[in-house]
């Protein structure tokens, strides 16, 4: 097919459902991929089992997208969640709901969405180029028309959907193709920037090593600016590494720190560990001094053990100038009282994050207010349309980036071809 009514750039999440909803509408397709397969980040997603969506009512589901979600609500409002979960269950994938609504396949299996997506495309009578790198889109006349392949074949259409993601996870094939073709168009390229990445440190107690591997559970994590005041704080689970922090809640708080480190000109910011988030300074104090209490004559660092993970335990005593072979009789009240509130808020300075290759997402990207949120069409050059990552749309792990994916994938899919007559 060298010519088509819409060609989609880029085999994901985003790329495939454009190119299911454009074959919906009847449009001759070709879907040109540069890999040798498709869908291969969503077949890594969700640690390898693909969370396809999240069942939050759409007003809470845009605040899990902190990256200009509002954005989403025109796409999210025609082919949202709830559209994604009747979608893959009309396609017979049995969906289930995990903890704060994370739909994932009832086989556990990212292969089983990858492969019926895949089918369904081909169902549809989409045609599919895999190895077909794409050069340039070419525009003439302030119109799109087309594609150039790094072969030098050109394949001409009215409609071109960018769907190739962003910079992170290159191995899956995102590799930031997307941007010079949107700036050839007109599109400025907002800073790009890693997110959901996990957190780097030069603390002592990180580059011993002395925590790594310790993970924690239902704590909260804050980034604190050099004001002082608290930018953000999330609960969940969380994981020292030989770096500095992972797990959910670090990954959540990143693009946080990046903004900040970048906003005040830092070196590091503070990030805090709160342990007991649902106790207060005072009832830690007292629930803890009660326990050394009841065991007179055992060491503060072993009675702690009933309360605290045994790994942390030495180095709160440290920052609180406590021994940790006191006994209750020959506490110092006034250092408890510090220990207490470390256990509260418990500092790590952070220096940055992972690169942006090694980040799940990418921040930043074409710039949305050259976007129409309706159709996905470019504001600037007639017949080009955006969706996915290379968007500068970007929320937290757990079902969000997909969700905008398959929301805006489906967007763009429709209204291209609608724009070439069907």
């Amino acid at each position: 097919m060298k010519k088509a009514d819409v060609i989609v750039i880029g085999g994901g999440p985003s790329g495939l459902m454009a190119a299911i909803a454009a074959s919906e509408q009847g449009a001759k397709v070709l879907l040109v991929d540069k890999g040798d397969k498709l869908g291969r980040k969503l077949g890594i997603s969700g640690g390898g089992r693909c969370n396809v969506t999240n069942n939050k009512e759409l007003d809470e589901l845009i605040q899990f997208i902190p990256g200009n979600g509002r954005f989403l609500y025109s796409a999210l409002s025609t082919f949202g969640n709830k559209e994604i979960i009747a979608f893959f269950e009309g396609l017979g994938i049995k969906l289930k709901e995990e903890d704060n609504g994370r739909m994932f396949p009832v086989s556990d299996k990212a292969k089983t969405v990858v492969d019926a997506l895949i089918n369904q495309v081909r169902s549809q009578g989409v045609q599919i180029r895999v190895n077909s790198p794409v050069a340039e889109v070419l525009y003439d006349n302030g119109q799109t028309v087309g594609v150039k392949l790094k072969t030098g074949e050109v394949l001409e259409s009215h409609a071109v959907i960018i769907a190739v993601g962003g910079k992170s996870v290159p191995h899956t094939g995102s590799t930031g193709d997307g941007y010079a073709w949107a700036e050839k168009a007109g599109h400025t390229i907002t800073e790009l920037f890693p997110t959901e990445v996990p957190l780097t440190s030069n603390e002592p107690f990180i580059q011993s090593k002395e925590l790594q591997g310790l993970s924690l559970r239902n704590v909260s994590l804050s980034v604190w600016n050099p004001k002082g005041k608290k930018l953000i704080e999330h609960y969940g689970d969380m994981l020292f590494t030989h770096f500095g922090i992972s797990g959910p809640i670090a990954l959540r708080c990143s693009q946080f720190v990046v903004k900040a480190l970048k906003q005040f000109g830092t070196g590091n910011i503070e990030v805090s560990i709160d342990f007991t988030p649902d106790k207060t300074k005072n009832e830690v104090y007292n629930e803890t001094l009660k326990l050394a209490e009841q065991d007179p004559k055992k060491s503060i660092k072993n009675v702690l053990k009933a309360y605290l993970p045994e790994k942390i335990i030495p180095i709160l005593l440290q920052k609180a100038e406590l021994d940790p072979l006191l006994t209750y009789a020959n506490i110092p009240k006034q250092k408890w009282l510090q220990f207490a509130q470390l256990v509260k808020r418990f500092p790590i300075r952070v220096y940055g994050t992972l690169s942006i290759e090694e980040a799940f997402v990418t921040g930043g990207g074409v710039n949305i207010k050259e976007i129409d949120p309706r159709t996905m069409q470019s504001k600037l050059m007639p017949g080009l349309y955006f969706c996915g990552e290379i968007l500068d749309v970007h929320g937290y792990t757990g079902g969000y980036n997909i969700t905008a994916a398959f929301s805006t994938g489906y967007t763009a899919g429709r209204n291209a071809a609608l724009s070439a007559g069907h």
